[in-house]
Formats: C-alpha cells, structure tokens, sequence
C-alpha cells in the first residue's frame, strides 16, 4: 500500500499491486487492474519509488522475521 495525493488534497492509500499504469500527461494518472484512473499531485517517478520502497519493506519482513 501506498500514499498519495488527489488533486483535491485528499491523502489516499491505494494498494500497489493493483497499478496497471503511470501517466504524466502533464498529470500524474495512475490506472489501476480495475479500469480505475487516479489524477495525483506525485511525478511518476515519485510513485515509482514509493512502490519499490513498499515492496523492500515487505519482503525484508520476510528475510529478517
């Protein structure tokens, strides 16, 4: 799961699996599996590193638990 900001500075959390994909058009759209789109104030590159930090999180709980 990840933290975001709507346009409307609205914090959300969405669940990172379900990023089909990352837009800038200018705006940040995110698309999800489920036909979704999101407008974000994060670059994609922002979103990009907010799953990767996610998924280390994750799978060090693994490793280290």
């Amino acid at each position: 799961m990840i933290n975001v900001t709507k346009m409307n500075n609205m914090n959300i959390t969405i669940n990172s699996d379900l990023i089909e994909t990352i837009e800038e058009t200018p705006d940040t759209v995110i698309t999800l599996t489920t036909g979704k789109k999101i407008l974000v104030k994060e670059s994609r590159q922002e979103i990009v590193n907010l799953v990767k930090l996610y998924k280390k999180e994750l799978f060090s709980r693994y490793i280290y638990d």
